[in-house]
């Protein structure tokens, strides 16, 4: 164990002598850790910050945009509104079908695709 980790394991300690832990929220709870195993494991430190930072994937943003914007088409009274938002509801549809698109041509997703085949017998 180098230095550095002794001095942090040393201050734990201390800490918990302390009882500077004892007030923590969740305190005495079990952890609560996302299924990441789907994914490779290069890539979850990276999946881990980014939905800890609350970005979505392109695609999936795409998918709330286009929710938020088909609930706002059913409350609009406005014409010229109602148009404007049409056109971009439209918009976000036909990119979100592109980006789908390139997906299904991809190696990765037709092995993906094999697999999932297998897997439930069709």
């Amino acid at each position: 164990m180098d230095i550095l980790a002794k001095i942090a394991e040393q201050k734990i300690r201390q800490a918990m002598e302390r009882g500077e832990f004892d007030t923590l929220a969740y305190h005495g709870q079990p952890l609560k850790f996302d299924d990441l195993s789907g994914v490779p494991e290069t890539l979850r430190m990276g999946y881990t910050i980014l939905k800890n930072a609350g970005v979505l994937p392109p695609e999936m943003q795409l998918k709330k945009d286009i929710l938020t914007l088909q609930d706002l088409l059913r409350a609009c009274d406005d014409t010229a509104e109602r148009c404007r938002m049409e056109r971009h509801l439209n918009e976000k549809m036909l990119r979100l079908n592109i980006m789908l698109e390139r997906h299904l041509h991809k190696p990765a997703y037709q092995q993906y695709q094999a697999k999932m085949r297998k897997k439930l017998g069709r």
